[in-house]
Formats: structure tokens, C-alpha cells, sequence
């Protein structure tokens, strides 16, 4: 991280004013939402997101960091995709795009896309849906979501297992974190 945050002479670096803005962007259309345990701000979770990818898989990509503090917004806000093109971009938007679910589809449906279509995601995409499982898994070991009982989430694990097997071969970092999750819930996922 320190690669995106280190300042220069004469002010902060831009890659670092392009990450704040999207941070911004973010908590403000974050702002009222609450995780699933309904205690935790849920901008906790891009933030999560885009910290791991920094420092957990030494991402040090501009776009990607951007696009993992967005990759929500519009899935679970009233952001639209124009919208994201117009403030970030036709880059850091596709990423976005690839990783974001089609919420007029059932819950199985889009469940079942992630897995299918996990494979032929761009690498940037791949990156942020890494990080966001690995993010997600251990919110679920921290604090199980209301209403959530331990079979429920034994099959998230379990689901999350079949989209990150379409992803392998992105990064070794990501994936060594990702398969000791899946071990301390009994899963293979060699």
C-alpha cells in the first residue's frame, strides 16, 4: 500500500487522489447500509476489499484498487453504470461491470452465473472477485450474518469454493488464503 499512498513533493500523488475519490464515492452511496450481521458499516467491506488486494496480494494497480472500493455500488446502491462511466471511467466501469450480479435475476440464477462465468472474467476482474470472496468468507467466520445458521453458512463456503476453482491460476497469494478457508471448513478446493 504504500506504493499508492506515498506522497509527493508538492502534493499527493494522483493515483493516491483517484483511490480517495473512489473511497469517497463509495462510503457516500454506502452511507445508511449495514452488513448482513447488521452491526457493521458496510463500507467496511469494499475497503476490506481493496485492502487486501494491496496488502495481501501486493496489487498495486491503480484501477483494480478503484474498481474493488466500487465493485458494490451498483449492485446494492442506486448507482448506475453510466454514472460510474461519467466519475471513473470506461476501465475501472468494466471491471465493475464484470463483477457486479444482474439483481433482476433469482438469487440461484446469479449464484449459479458467478460460478459459470468465473472463468472468462478479465484478470482485473478475477483479482477484485478473489478478494471479495476472501473478504466476504472471513466477515462469515467473524460474524454470522441474522437469520444465517451454521448450514447456511457451511453452503456459502462451499458455493464460494466453485467460483474461486473458476478463478485459479490469478494469483497464488489470494488463492493459499482462499484454499485455508476452505480447509478449516473441510472443503478441497485443490
Amino acid at each position: 500500500m504504500a506504493t499508492l499512498w506515498r506522497c509527493v513533493r508538492g502534493g499527493v500523488k494522483m493515483e493516491s487522489r483517484e483511490i480517495l475519490k473512489a473511497v469517497k464515492f463509495s462510503a457516500v452511496k454506502h452511507r445508511r447500509q449495514l452488513r448482513k450481521d447488521e452491526v457493521t458499516p458496510y463500507i467496511n467491506h469494499p475497503i476490506d476489499v481493496a485492502y487486501i488486494l494491496t496488502e495481501e496480494a501486493g496489487i498495486t494497480d491503480s484501477d483494480v484498487i478503484q474498481a474493488a472500493l466500487l465493485h458494490d455500488t451498483v449492485e446494492d446502491t442506486d448507482t448506475t453504470f453510466k454514472e460510474l462511466e461519467e466519475v471513473f471511467g470506461p476501465k475501472i466501469t468494466s471491471i465493475v461491470v464484470e463483477v457486479t450480479d444482474d439483481k433482476t435475476l433469482p438469487k440461484a440464477v446469479r449464484k449459479q452465473a458467478q460460478i459459470d462465468t468465473a472463468a472468462g472474467l478479465s484478470h482485473e476482474a478475477k483479482l477484485v472477485k478473489l478478494a471479495d470472496k476472501l473478504s466476504n468468507l472471513r466477515d462469515l467466520e467473524r460474524a454470522t450474518p441474522v437469520g444465517w445458521n451454521e448450514k447456511r453458512v457451511q453452503e456459502y463456503f462451499m458455493w464460494a469454493s466453485k467460483v474461486v476453482e473458476g478463478l485459479k491460476g490469478t494469483n497464488e497469494r489470494l488463492e493459499m488464503l482462499l484454499n485455508k478457508c476452505f480447509q478449516l471448513r473441510g472443503i478441497d478446493s485443490s
